[in-house]
């Protein structure tokens, strides 16, 4: 159980990062979803932190966003 809830904490927090740099960089979710080859509701759910991405796709994610990885892991 509490295994479970540090890991909704983390998606949680892997999620806002993911969303609020999107925003920064002015990406739509259609966008983002486009240059890293996964649907738009994809992004929708890790960006609700419904979805785990692996961590390959956090990559292409941060790859996207021209930021290092570290800054979406940050405060998991």
């Amino acid at each position: 159980m509490i295994i479970s809830i540090m890991k909704d904490n983390r998606n949680k927090i892997l999620a806002q990062n993911i969303k609020a740099e999107r925003h920064r960089k002015n990406f739509s979710q259609a966008e983002l979803a486009e240059k890293i080859d996964v649907s738009e509701s994809s992004i929708s759910l890790i960006e609700r932190g419904i979805q785990t991405p692996s961590i390959f796709l956090v990559y292409d994610i941060a790859r996207v966003l021209s930021i290092d990885i570290n800054e979406l892991l940050r405060d998991l």
